[in-house]
C-alpha cells in the first residue's frame, strides 16, 4: 500500500500540472474544478500523514501553485490560443497622431478610383496612379469596377462600388444618401395640417 505522503505529492504535482494545462486547453473550467479538487485531496492526503507533513505539503502548495502559474501566464501569450485571445499590443506607428502615409490616405476621402482585383472585402485599388490595399462595405467588387473612397481608418481603407453614371461622390461628412436629409429624398410622408 503507498503511503498517505506520497499520495499527497502525487495528487498535488497533478493539480499543478491541470492548473497550468488549464491555462492552455480550452476546457470551460472543467480543468481548473479538477486541479482544484486533485490540490484538495492532496492537503488532505497530506494531513491524513500528520500534521507536520500537512503542514509542509500546505506551505509547498502557497509557494509552487502561484509560482507555476505565473510561469503559465509568462508563456500563455506566445501559444496559438493565447495569441487568438489576448489583444495585439499596439505598435509605436499605430498610436502616433500623424503621418504623411496616413495624411495621403484621408485625402482620399471621396476620391473614385478602379478596383484592380476582386474584393471579397478586401483587395486592391487604383486612385490617382497608386495602388491602395482597400476594403468594402461587405458586397463583392470585381476588378475593373469603379469604386468610391467612404472612410480611412488608421490604414484601413473603406471603398463602396458605384455605377458610370453616378458622378458626384460622397463627401467627407457622410456617405451617400445617408448624409442626405430626409426632406430632400421625398415628399413628407406626414404633413403638417395644423398650418
Amino acid at each position: 500500500m503507498i503511503e498517505p505522503w506520497l499520495w499527497a505529492i502525487v495528487l498535488i504535482i497533478l493539480g499543478i500540472g491541470l492548473a497550468v494545462l488549464e491555462l492552455f486547453v480550452p476546457s470551460g473550467g472543467v480543468l481548473a474544478f479538477l486541479s482544484l479538487a486533485s490540490i484538495a485531496a492532496g492537503m488532505v492526503a497530506g494531513f491524513m500523514a500528520g500534521p507536520v507533513v500537512g503542514l509542509i505539503i500546505l506551505i509547498a502548495v502557497m509557494i509552487v501553485l502561484p509560482g507555476g502559474l505565473a510561469l503559465a501566464i509568462k508563456w500563455w501569450p506566445q501559444t496559438p490560443i493565447g495569441r487568438r485571445i489576448l489583444l495585439r499590443v499596439a505598435r509605436g506607428e499605430d498610436v502616433l497622431p500623424d503621418n504623411p502615409y496616413r495624411r495621403s490616405l484621408r485625402e482620399m476621402v471621396g476620391k473614385i478610383g478602379v478596383a484592380k482585383s476582386k474584393m471579397l472585402p478586401s483587395g486592391a485599388i487604383l486612385i490617382d496612379g497608386r495602388t491602395v490595399d482597400a476594403y468594402s462595405e461587405g458586397v463583392p467588387i470585381d476588378p475593373g469596377q469603379r469604386v468610391v473612397v467612404l472612410e480611412v481608418q488608421g490604414t484601413r481603407v473603406l471603398v463602396r462600388p458605384i455605377d458610370d453614371d453616378e458622378e458626384q461622390a460622397p463627401t467627407e461628412g457622410g456617405a451617400g444618401e445617408l448624409s442626405t436629409p430626409i426632406d430632400a429624398i421625398g415628399p413628407d410622408p406626414f404633413p403638417d395640417t395644423t398650418a
